[in-house]
């Protein structure tokens, strides 16, 4: 028997798992579907380039477009999102990543791919918003730590396939336009479906919610504050730090280990390619893993600290250059193993910073850390590779992963206040 919607807070037991397994697994497509549209166009650089002429500088441009129109419309969307609701950003979202990839495929200059940039970064910026207030609102306590870890794994196999995908129908079919097509078709079937199950994301029915004389005690206590008021709280920005010195990290990983790896050490570029994949493939693991220990742990950001420093101390070993190829290309991937742990904890503390209703607010803004650092980590990292400082890369996101554990540690310490003062 279905559970009640009024059904207590006290007894979150009684939600059945295909419920709660239900709005999980439609989040998370949804979340995989916007770190697809990330690498929408950079694996189609090199036909770019043969049918346009365009350099890689002025293609990079279009990355740039794309994270900062996602970054500020982070920021923003998270107002919006606690205005209207999530379920229907969710879907304009999905719809704008539909009309990027038609756009794209229909580009005859360097304007036009622009545009789909524009429309790309339009549809990402406000899933981070949108994913944890319903997954937030929809999925019962005991298994929200488990949500957060599919959340990331989805994330990241989004990340794993647009290159298999937009390279391998380009290669298929002789036409980079078609593989453009199949992303918009891509986009739109995850659209259907869920607009088809639009009942699992209604965060305007929280699953499960407390009684009548709870909703008006806190309603009573609850203090008129600006919308904008959340912005003083110092974990917010403390979190917003955080992502942005663990982006500058993956960024340094995803485009410029492969080159860095195989300067250092001698390995072919095909080879080398590989190492954005295992990263992410063991992050994903890692985030399985994370899942499981974010409900048993009390102080989230020791988790955190651990397990990052471990991926700082594996990258930084790879960046000596002392270890074997082979050797070298497997710690690197490995390293991903423990940022993935950290990825639910990270989650999870967000959530205890957030203070009541500003949900959206709150995650729109720090998760915009992420797109400020891939806006800002390339051009440093990718100078490291023009002034053949090859160790650097892995040296430098060593050193970024150390700063985010700083940001973590500083969050935790407030969150354990805030708890011991109520």
């Amino acid at each position: 028997m279905n559970a009640s919607p009024s059904l207590s807070a006290q007894a979150p037991a009684a939600v059945p798992l295909r419920q709660d397994a239900r709005t999980i697994g439609l989040i998370g497509l949804a979340h995989g579907s916007s770190h697809f549209f990330h690498l929408l166009l950079p694996p189609l650089f090199p036909w770019l380039i043969a049918d346009f002429g365009y350099s890689y500088s002025e293609l990079s441009v279009l990355l740039s477009v794309f994270f900062v129109v996602s970054g500020v419309g982070q920021a923003l969307s998270g107002f919006l999102v606690d205005r209207v609701g999530a379920r229907p950003i969710l879907f304009a979202a999905l719809t704008s990543f539909t009309v990027a990839g038609v756009i794209a495929s229909s580009a005859t200059g360097y304007a036009m791919l622009l545009l789909a940039s524009v429309f790309a970064g339009l549809g990402n910026a406000p899933f981070h918003p949108v994913d944890f207030t319903i997954l937030n609102k929809r999925v019962s306590a005991q298994r929200i730590g488990h949500a957060f870890s599919v959340h990331g794994i989805s994330g990241n196999l989004g990340w794993a396939l647009a290159p298999v995908f937009m390279a391998g129908i380009t290669t298929a079919t002789g036409s980079w336009r078609t593989a453009c097509l199949c992303g918009a078709a891509l986009a739109a079937i995850v659209l259907l479906i869920v607009v088809l199950n639009r009942d699992a994301l209604d965060d305007r029915k929280p699953l499960v919610q407390p009684d009548a004389a709870a909703r008006a005690a806190a309603a009573a206590n609850a203090p008129t504050e600006h919308p904008m008021a959340f912005l003083r709280l110092p974990s917010v920005w403390l979190c917003f730090s955080f992502f942005f010195w663990s982006t500058c990290a993956l960024s340094a990983i995803q485009s410029f280990a492969s080159p860095a790896l195989q300067s250092m050490y001698g390995l072919p570029l095909g080879l080398t390619a590989l190492v954005a994949t295992g990263y992410m493939l063991f992050g994903a693991a890692g985030m399985l893993m994370g899942g499981f220990l974010v409900g048993r742990v009390q102080r989230l950001e020791k988790l955190i600290a651990v397990s990052m420093l471990a991926s700082a101390v594996l990258l930084a070993i790879v960046g000596t250059g002392l270890l074997p190829g082979y050797v070298g290309l497997a710690v690197a991937a490995v390293a991903g193993l423990g940022t993935g742990i950290a990825g639910p904890s990270r989650d999870m503390l967000i959530k205890k910073a957030a203070p009541p209703g500003a949900t959206g607010r709150v995650y729109g803004t720090v998760y915009s850390g992420l797109d400020l650092g891939f806006c800002l980590a390339a051009p440093v990292f990718g100078a490291m590779l023009d002034a053949h400082i090859y160790g650097g890369v892995f040296f430098g996101s060593a050193a970024t992963l150390a700063l985010s554990v700083v940001s973590a540690a500083f969050v935790g310490q407030r969150v354990a206040q805030r708890y011991a003062a109520t």
